[in-house]
């Protein structure tokens, strides 16, 4: 939706030969940029300036009516384009920018372009700066500087944005696509595993009691990391540590995928762990089904490729890493979602679902979250309930609520 919308705009505004647009855009979505120009756009001039420093060069040089470049590449080649003059800037998954620190950000503001658009589904992730961060860009000097801004409270804020987003939810724009049903799919510890996750538990547990409240930011990231040991466990040991053992998970996901497989569905698979993915594409060819896999390492092109494949009928399934694959590909080929691990954040898990269940798509999609019973997960669960309004928090001015606090891990690890 949003890129056709994008096109759309851009095709009755590119009148002028002259005028010159510049998309950026993770580098897992300019091919599939470059291939919705061509259908939709056809009469338009679009160039990749991907790959190498000299075949990016070539084609910033050759000052095409539409270029489009990842954000790493856009970086990396910022005083070639700081040179020329654009009159469109538009930011794809522009939640890319919600920290201000960051070399992509600060190369942002300081691009001087006519005019800017982001695009995004999560503007908002997990805290109210990160839409600042995105209207530094966009629309610099709208907002208060960051101490003032973080002093508003969501209805303020909202206030300020509201004439300047336009927000399309889905069942507002699409209120003839497919029902989307979702299932939570428990699974018990296997006894090998739980034994791990046991000891694993009381060791974190009490890493957090003997702690003050008030911890710094180095201690944190060890008890969060202690965190993302449970999690694994709860997918198998095998992500962290030798192991032999039973996995519950796994042999949950092995029936599940049987029964998906005998009712005719194909199915995308998301796992954060890219081990998992490559464990389960092991069982799933001991099973006689076959799967596309798209890691962080999996060059544009490739993606591309194996999108439109996959979307033609090829393979049973698509596995698929979280940061490689949770946003903007159109995956409207399959009609069933596997979770296997679940997300602090929801607005990133809903991400993930819309690769199937979008514009497009024909069938119902159900959506599958593997929860392994007596473990973080079904905590992390209630902990997804209370924050699944936070983008609607600043957009509609309600209630907001922030990323992890100790009082979060506590709850998370069983901690009165």
């Amino acid at each position: 939706g949003k890129t056709l919308q994008t096109l759309t705009f851009l095709k009755s505004k590119l009148t002028d030969r002259a005028a010159s647009v510049l998309i950026l855009s993770p580098s897992s979505l300019i091919y599939n940029w470059q291939d919705e120009c061509h259908k939709f756009a056809p009469d338009l001039d679009v160039a990749v300036a991907y790959g190498t420093k000299e075949l990016r060069e070539e084609v910033i040089k050759e000052g095409h009516q539409i270029t489009i470049t990842s954000y790493a590449s856009f970086r990396q080649d910022f005083e070639s384009y700081n040179q020329l003059q654009f009159d469109y800037l538009i930011l794809d998954e522009a939640q890319v920018m919600k920290n201000t620190q960051t070399k992509i950000a600060q190369s942002l503001r300081a691009f001087d372009v006519k005019n800017c658009f982001a695009l995004s589904g999560t503007p908002i992730e997990n805290k109210l700066l990160e839409i600042w961060s995105i209207f530094q860009i966009v629309l610099p000097g709208l907002l208060p500087n960051q101490k003032q801004f973080s002093k508003l409270d969501p209805k303020q804020v909202a206030r300020y944005i509201q004439p300047f987003v336009m927000r399309r939810k889905k069942e507002d724009v699409l209120p003839e696509l497919p029902d989307l049903i979702e299932v939570n799919y428990h699974n018990d510890l296997a006894e090998e595993q739980k034994a791990i996750y046991l000891a694993q538990l009381q060791q974190i547990q009490e890493t957090v009691v003997n702690r003050s409240d008030d911890l710094n930011h180095r201690k944190k990231i060890e008890i969060l990391s202690g965190i993302t040991r449970l999690r694994q466990i709860c997918d198998t040991p095998q992500l962290f540590m030798p192991y032999n053992g039973e996995s519950g998970k796994v042999s949950a996901l092995r029936d599940l995928l049987i029964q998906i497989k005998e009712n005719g569905h194909r199915t995308l698979i998301f796992s954060q762990f890219r081990g998992m993915l490559d464990i389960v594409e092991k069982e799933m060819a001991s099973l006689g089904l076959s799967a596309y896999k798209m890691t962080g390492s999996t060059p544009a092109n490739e993606r591309q490729e194996m999108t439109k494949a996959f979307n033609n009928g090829s393979k049973d399934a698509f596995l698929i890493s979280l940061k490689a694959g949770g946003v903007g590909l159109n995956l409207a080929g399959a009609d069933t979602v596997i979770l296997i691990d679940l997300w602090w954040n929801p607005a990133v898990e809903m991400q993930a679902i819309s690769r199937a269940h979008r514009l497009g798509q024909k069938e119902n999609v159900e959506v599958y979250r593997l929860i392994t019973k007596g473990t973080i997960e079904e905590k992390i669960l209630e902990l997804q309930e209370s924050k699944k309004h936070l983008v609607t928090t600043v957009l509609d001015g309600d209630e907001s609520r922030a990323s992890l606090s100790m009082e979060d891990i506590k709850e998370i690890l069983g901690i009165s």
